[in-house]
């Protein structure tokens, strides 16, 4: 399998963002997010980046089929949700960049995606003046019970490309996790680095 990652923008942008929402559902499903998606919520929650002029989406492609993805917006452009938390911080959130998720299937991990998703966003994100790039993680319990054995976070990965955690930057977000019946509160803990 080989992959080409690109920037999208646009009406490229836009035309993706099906096969994004089909991605979130997919790989947001396993640990640690446990997501129980909804194909509408998806779309309505997706239609920020067809709102922002500056909002980027990274693709990673077998062919021409859509198989990893890796979003960004100006922080002022996405939900107040994760904006609120950042009022305590003293950053001008124009300052700041927000990579949302990043997802990609199984089968297509380890060949340098990852890396691209965050190069290709930076490289957006200094384009637009931004002196801050931001992307926030759910936080779980080290003892929930859906936790897989031997699970390894991505902790190292994210300071190997410089991003410091931000515990006193949290914003809160809820939906419904696939052994739930109904949606509830999480933390998610925010990442920052300069550019």
């Amino acid at each position: 399998m080989s992959l080409h990652v690109k920037a999208l923008t646009g009406a490229a942008l836009d035309a993706a963002l099906d096969d994004v929402a089909r991605l979130r559902m997919a790989v947001f499903r396993d640990w640690p997010y446990l997501y129980d998606g909804d194909l509408e919520y998806e779309r309505r929650y997706l239609e920020v980046y067809r709102s922002s002029p500056a909002a980027v989406l990274v693709g990673a492609f077998d062919g021409s089929r859509l198989v990893g993805a890796a979003t960004g917006t100006p922080m002022e452009d996405h939900a107040a949700d994760f904006a609120k938390p950042f009022a305590a911080t003293g950053l001008d959130l124009h300052d700041v960049f927000y990579c949302a998720e990043s997802v990609l299937l199984p089968d297509y991990r380890g060949q340098g995606a990852g890396h691209r998703f965050f190069d290709l966003r930076e490289a957006h994100a200094r384009r637009l003046g931004r002196r801050h790039v931001a992307f926030c993680a759910v936080m779980r319990p080290p003892d929930h019970p859906l936790r897989p054995a031997g699970y390894r976070p991505l902790d190292a990965f994210w300071r190997a490309r410089g991003y410091e955690p931000r515990p006193d930057v949290v914003a809160r977000f809820s939906w419904k996790d696939i052994d739930s019946a109904e949606e509830t509160e999480k933390p998610l803990m925010f990442w920052m680095r300069a550019l």
